[in-house]
């Protein structure tokens, strides 16, 4: 199948990502007008169960099955991968079974546990289906990702969640009249319904491609056939940790769930002033990291297979090319979102939350702190996947751990300053994420003997994503004045994303023949040389 670096695959997914966390927010608006705040509360009630298992089935999973797809396919055992795949899929299957019967069964006792009332219980049984499907998507994901093919996986999230958003709203408009819990239930069908759609475009590609695959099979030697058990095995055994390990940002905000509120109620604000500001923090502010938080996932989860296959080959100058480059891509990503958001953090905001405006303001210098952490949060993730590669998802775990540990401290400490507030948990998270991402490259470094070349990977971005970050400042400082402040943040991005491409075409930070690697990127190339950004 031949070498191939996970760039191509990193920006399929990375796209398709993005979309889904701009969909995703599209779908919260007009939800929260349609079924209101007590609505919000019950659809908010069981979503994060539905969120928990996406982490394991859409990162987890995948990733685990993606490693061992790939290290099957480096020895050309094409049986053995497609044995991964179906053995998979029936641990998955029983495990989705389990999942839906627990919440379907147990919902209303669930419900209560959550919430102390019983107003959920239709958008738990609403969401139960999903519990099922989400799992049996993640075979199929994991397989094509395995092979280095991440359109298919990109495919499917996009279906699933154009689906959810359209039949969500759909839904919840026509359960209303019946009531404000039918409406949320509505909404939450729609979330069971979008993966449907999802898994029939994967079962479909699956179909397609099915003859090349046993074309494959038919050609290869002869291999032993891996017992099912050690199968079986490996699969947890890599899976949990991944979950876990990708876990970052869910798990940073677990520590805010239990500290904040308690620490700035010691501080002297009362309970309504503290629920008040920690909304600022999750509601308004936290929210915005999860698209550079799905960028950087999506070079994670492209970096496993490539990873996995030059470990398995024991080509160790591959691997290394490989893990370079994957801190490369993290700082190519992390630097403009990281200092982008940094330098128009309050326009930002008043972009996004036109309707809360002073609500808006106070949360910027949150959004502002949290946004620093943006570049050791992607550093994290892409050095994550490559200890995944390496079968040592442990040490991610371990790098997580220090960096939650890190985060409690922090936080324990700096909200109890008045002065400081929910930004001292801002504060914490970046500082959970830095302690990560430090572990994290330690943890690289060790293992793999990779010598970095710190001026190519840090420097030249460094330099570039500030020179944005000055005119993406002054830009929209400027233009605040002539068209409103709406349209001034969006034309400054706008001009942020031109001046840090430029930047790090004349560094020298990315190469022509990487930007050929990237879809549609000899078209792109093409316009470079038309517009001599960069000569023959």
């Amino acid at each position: 199948m031949g070498k191939k670096t996970f760039l191509k695959g990193a920006a399929i997914l990375g796209i398709a990502g993005l979309i889904t966390q701009i969909l995703g927010a599209v779908f919260r608006i007009p939800l929260g007008n349609i079924v209101g705040d007590e609505g919000m509360g019950y659809y908010q009630t069981v979503y994060p169960i539905y969120i928990f298992l996406l982490v394991f089935s859409t990162n987890g999973a995948p990733a685990a099955i993606s490693k061992m797809t790939s290290e099957k396919i480096a020895q050309e055992d094409y049986s053995g991968a497609r044995r991964i795949f179906k053995l998979s899929f029936i641990v998955m299957f029983v495990i989705g079974v389990i999942a839906y019967l627990i919440f379907t069964l147990g919902a209303k006792p669930i419900v209560y546990m959550l919430s102390g009332q019983y107003g959920a219980y239709y958008a738990m049984l609403a969401i139960a289906p999903a519990l099922v499907l989400v799992p049996l998507m993640s075979v199929f994901r994991g397989y094509f990702q395995g092979m280095q093919d991440m359109a298919p996986t990109a495919v499917s999230q996009l279906t699933e969640q154009t689906v959810r958003v359209a039949l969500g709203l759909t839904l919840a408009i026509v359960f209303l009249k019946k009531g404000i819990n039918f409406a949320a239930a509505g909404a939450t069908l729609g979330t069971s319904i979008g993966p449907v759609a999802g898994l029939l475009i994967l079962v479909f590609i699956y179909k397609k491609r099915k003859n090349m695959l046993l074309e494959l099979e038919e050609k290869e030697k002869n291999f032993q056939k891996e017992p099912a058990k050690n199968i079986f095995k490996t699969l947890i055994y890599i899976a949990v940790p991944i979950t876990i390990g990708v876990s970052i940002l869910p798990i940073m905000n677990i520590a805010d769930v239990t500290i904040v509120m308690q620490r700035m109620q010691d501080a002297g604000f009362s309970t309504m002033e503290a629920n008040a500001l920690y909304g600022q923090l999750t509601g308004l502010a936290g929210p915005i990291i999860n698209i550079p938080m799905a960028l950087g996932l999506s070079i994670a989860l492209s970096m496993v297979p490539a990873i996995a296959s030059a470990h398995m080959t024991k080509d160790v100058e591959f691997l290394k090319e490989n893990t370079k480059l994957g801190l490369r891509t993290a700082m190519i990503v992390g630097v403009p979102c990281a200092l982008g958001l940094m330098a128009i953090s309050r326009p930002v905001m008043q972009l996004l939350y036109p309707l809360q405006r002073e609500s808006a303001v106070n949360a910027a210098p949150c959004l502002f702190i949290l946004s620093i952490g943006i570049i050791f949060l992607s550093v994290a993730q892409a050095m994550a996947g490559v200890l995944q590669g390496i079968s040592k998802p442990s040490r991610a775990v371990m790098a997580l751990g220090i960096g939650f540990v890190v985060k409690c401290m922090a936080t324990y400490i700096l909200v109890g300053f008045p002065e400081l507030n929910v930004k001292g948990a801002a504060i914490g998270t970046a500082l959970g994420y830095a302690a990560c991402g430090i572990c994290n490259y330690y943890f690289v470094k060790k293992y793999t003997e990779t010598k970095f070349d710190i001026q190519l990977a840090v420097i030249k971005p460094m330099i570039s994503g500030t020179v944005m970050f000055v005119s993406v400042f002054i830009s929209e400082k400027l233009l605040e004045y002539i068209v409103g402040i709406s349209i001034a943040t969006v034309i400054s991005i706008a001009i942020g994303a031109i001046v840090f491409f430029v930047m790090i075409i004349k560094t020298k930070a990315v190469t022509v023949d990487e930007l050929r690697n990237l879809p549609k990127g000899e078209k792109l190339v093409k316009v470079m040389y038309k517009i001599k950004l960069v000569k023959e």
